[in-house]
């Protein structure tokens, strides 16, 4: 069995990298915990540089103070690009040897929520005042309440997660 620890207590984090990680190698148990790990980045980054900082921060930390066979971290951030805002979530994995970056989709936001961001909200919490709902980003998250829960912020970081395995699946071929 291996273990993997996971840079965040939020049980959507851990719940997506356990499933993930365990699909992505074909095992039948992993033991997946998470702790507190600090972004060092805003609460609600704003810029992709920052969204992937505060992932690489988290992974960085897990690694110092945990002993683990996989690390994962997921940041979610905002950014404004030219087809307008949206939200995405940068994803950490290592192992001892290697790290790999991965970034999930997109999912554009409206203006309103935007205008709340840039005004110091977290995204979050301005989910859960729009759709009267209580603590979203533990549950399906603004990609759920968006999308009528046909995507969710689980199997969007669950989509992610399995890309930035590839190295780790295919070591042989990311190697040199």
């Amino acid at each position: 069995m291996i273990k993997i620890v996971v840079g965040s207590k939020n049980p959507v984090k851990i719940s997506a990298a356990q499933t993930a990680i365990r699909d992505a190698l074909s095992l039948k148990e992993v033991e997946c915990i998470g702790i507190n790990a600090p972004s060092s980045v805003a609460e609600q980054p704003m810029t992709s540089e920052e969204t992937k900082l505060g992932a690489v921060n988290r992974i960085q930390y897990c690694q110092q103070h945990t002993r683990a066979d996989f690390y994962v971290a997921i940041e979610g951030g905002v950014d404004q690009f030219e087809y307008g805002p949206a939200t995405f979530a940068f994803v950490a994995i290592a192992n001892q040897k290697n790290v790999s970056i991965g970034r999930s989709c997109n999912l554009p936001l409206p203006p309103i929520i935007y205008q709340a961001l840039k005004s110091g909200e977290e995204l979050g919490d301005v989910m859960d005042r729009l759709f009267n709902t209580d603590n979203v980003k533990q549950k399906q998250g603004a990609i759920g309440l968006l999308t009528h829960g046909l995507a969710t912020r689980e199997s969007v970081y669950r989509q992610a997660i399995i890309l930035a395995m590839a190295p780790f699946i295919h070591p042989d071929l990311y190697t040199g």
